[in-house]
């Protein structure tokens, strides 16, 4: 009880102290969330835990531990994985696990700090092992190369750094490929399956972004003339303005190219309004046809 410690409120007010209390909260959180993750995946009955509640449960927890003068606490993977090696099935498991430990930290401070290090670590090292098993490198592998990578880049920088950088980096090369993949698959035409005089059917991705406009132009204006074109958007969520516009254009100047196009699932855009000058032309186009015909039927 001689460790416990009110918290000096004294630098309540200095960025520091409140730069360090953010970094550590999103730490702990993102932590939180992966354990979360990994524990329903280790579960074998199936069940999903409540992200928030877990969080609620962690941020009150925090304050108690911080008022008491003890450190961050946060989910750990090991000790839910070993809870659920040992057979614990409900949250009875959990506040089972939590008394002992403050039963012990009591009772028992002394033997708890002659245990070595390495029968810890032993611990710590079977668990990974069951965790991250050799068979699940061949599975990700088997997944393909894309799966792979990002999983490979995780366990190497968590290993090597430490696990926020490693889930930070893991994360960044799946936004790559996904940015990557999206770039080059804005949009789906199977051109090996075309037959002459059959319609082309474009089918829009879900997401279309601005990386996707020059492809996008490029089909669009390498269509034969004449042709009978498809343009498939039920699937797309987010249409980049960019994008709308190049099709946009593309509908104008079909007629043009003698392109008959059919859309589904995209809203064309409300025709533009006629300006003074365009009205003025036609009035002296018609009033000129008109005087035309009169003069020719005076002639007569």
């Amino acid at each position: 009880m001689n460790d416990l410690h009110l918290p000096a409120f004294d630098g309540i007010l200095s960025w520091k102290v409140w730069k360090v209390a953010f970094t550590i909260a999103v730490v702990a959180s993102i932590e939180t969330l992966l354990c979360v993750e990994a524990t329903d995946k280790l579960d074998p009955y199936n069940r999903t835990t409540p992200a928030n509640r877990e969080l609620v449960a962690q941020g009150a927890g925090n304050i108690v531990s911080g008022l008491l003068g003890g450190l961050p606490v946060t989910q750990v993977i090991v000790r839910s994985s070993a809870n659920i090696q040992a057979g614990g099935r409900s949250s009875l498991s959990t506040i089972v696990h939590g008394m002992l430990i403050v039963v012990s930290a009591m009772l028992l401070p002394d033997l708890l700090r002659s245990i070595p290090f390495a029968c810890l670590a032993a611990v710590l090292l079977l668990v990974g092992y069951k965790l991250v098993k050799p068979s699940q490198f061949r599975t990700m592998w088997n997944s393909g190369i894309m799966q792979f990578l990002p999983f490979l880049v995780t366990v190497v920088c968590v290993y090597a750094i430490d696990l926020l950088w490693g889930v930070g980096l893991g994360l960044f090369v799946s936004i790559m490929y996904i940015l990557w993949k999206n770039y080059r698959v804005p949009y789906h035409f199977e051109q090996n399956k075309h037959r002459s005089g059959l319609p082309i059917h474009i089918r829009l991705s879900e997401d279309v972004t601005f990386l996707n406009k020059a492809g996008i132009k490029r089909t669009l204006l390498e269509l034969p003339r004449g042709c009978q074109v498809v343009l498939d958007a039920s699937r797309t969520i987010d249409l980049d303005p960019d994008v709308r516009e190049i099709i946009d254009e593309f509908l104008a100047s079909a007629p043009d190219r003698e392109i008959n196009v059919e859309l589904i699932g995209y809203d064309t855009p409300p025709p533009k309004p006629v300006s003074v000058e365009a009205l003025a032309g036609i009035v002296r186009k018609f009033a000129a046809d008109t005087g035309g015909s009169r003069t020719r039927t005076r002639t007569q």
